[in-house]
């Protein structure tokens, strides 16, 4: 089962570029979950006869918004987080907005396994945004997870906005503190590795420049001077079934590049 992650940074651009059909053509995903659409359904005309579309978008239009898109009949599709858990962690409105009203999680679920994907708000660069991140948004997240993984294993992906380790960033010592490598931000990711989740890409490769985002500046993504910050994640129970993880940094349209995982279901 191949699965696919991308963070399109607007699903009406990467159309009007003619790179997403082409992509999913080549790539053939089973499931392809994006970020940051931009869009409600119906705003974004896609010819994919063969995919089941399931879109939770932004209450504020042209802004964030996540999207499943698959060949293979969910069981059920559940649109963001639980409202206990949201109650319990303090995920509220806050200066930005309420990210509940993001369309930031999507969760489909399958025979063996659960999917879901994440758009994790953004610090800022005034880290005015850590606190929602630190003390509700990621341990909501990981809650979540867990509460799923009760029933069956989960799949997890999307833009995380934190590169995890130094590994995960070319410039690291530049960048300490800085919205996406910040202390807080780390710490929230190493939770889900605490709770017993695997980064898959870190199954396969080692080292750093393997980056799935890069700012648009001085050429950034040529020299491959990037951040890794879009990740799939598995139950440790999964290990055995992960039979590839990889990233994608030639597939353009967009300033992230996909990411994927297969599976042996």
């Amino acid at each position: 089962m191949r699965l696919y992650s991308w963070n399109v940074n607007g699903i009406r651009a990467v159309i009007r570029k003619d790179v997403l059909a082409p992509f999913v053509l080549a790539e053939k995903p089973d499931i392809l979950c994006i970020q940051e659409t931009k869009a409600q359904p119906g705003e974004a005309v896609i010819n994919l006869p063969e995919y089941e579309e399931h879109w939770h978008s932004a209450e504020k239009k042209g802004y964030s918004g996540t999207a499943i898109f698959t060949k293979l009949k969910p069981i059920r599709v559940v649109h963001g987080l639980p409202e206990d858990i949201k109650a319990k962690f303090g995920v509220v409105a806050d200066e930005f907005g309420d990210p509940s009203n993001e369309g930031r999680v999507l969760m489909a679920e399958y025979e063996h396994f659960f999917v879901v994907t994440v758009y994790t708000p953004n610090a800022k660069n005034d880290l005015s945004r850590i606190a929602l991140r630190h003390k509700s948004w990621d341990p909501a997240f990981l809650a979540y997870c867990q509460r799923l993984e009760e029933t069956k294993p989960v799949v997890f992906c999307g833009d995380f906005n934190v590169a995890h380790t130094e590994l995960d960033l070319a410039n690291p010592k530049s960048n300490v503190g800085k919205k996406g490598f910040t202390a807080e931000e780390r710490a929230g990711f190493q939770a889900f590795i605490d709770a017993g989740f695997i980064d898959t890409l870190r199954m396969f490769k080692e080292g750093n420049g393997h980056y799935t985002w890069w700012t648009n500046v001085g050429g950034a993504r040529a020299r491959n001077v990037g951040w890794r910050i879009d990740y799939f994640m598995v139950s440790s129970v999964l290990r055995e079934k992960v039979l590839s993880a990889d990233i994608h940094p030639d597939v353009m349209g967009s300033d992230h590049c996909p990411v994927s995982l297969v599976l042996d279901f």
